[in-house]
């Protein structure tokens, strides 16, 4: 059985990057952003890319604006959470806390991660 999902493909992440860094932005602008280009075969891709994160409700259209001008809808911050959500149910029995434990102790944090990750549960502590 092929399971939909609405996570977004390498691709349709690599629009919403487009979109989250440089705001609204039209299927050409976003063809020449991703591809250096805006050749026919270039905007027909990311106009198809921008239909499918438009059908799984990642971006909206502004159909006021000529060319029609496409924005992100998901916000990074809640992609980041689902999809850690989702690994976490896939390898971890649904726990966050032992996908957590599995990342801090991979040892591939710097010194400087390490600290601003101690910073972030001292906060989390006061709160």
């Amino acid at each position: 059985m092929v399971k939909t999902t609405k996570e977004p493909t390498a691709a349709e992440l690599a629009i919403l990057e487009q979109l989250w860094e440089h705001g609204p932005s039209s299927v050409k602008t976003l063809s020449q952003s991703l591809y250096g280009a805006s050749t026919p075969s270039d905007i027909a891709t990311v106009q198809k890319l921008l239909s499918r994160l438009e059908a799984k409700k990642h971006v909206e259209r502004d159909r006021n604006e000529w060319p029609h001008l496409f924005h992100a809808v998901v916000a990074r911050e809640e992609l980041i959470n689902q999809r850690l959500q989702t690994t976490a149910d896939e390898l971890c029995d649904g726990t966050m806390s032992s996908l957590l434990n599995h990342l801090v102790g991979s040892k591939k944090f710097t010194s400087t991660q390490r600290d601003h990750l101690r910073k972030l549960l001292d906060e989390l502590d006061a709160q």
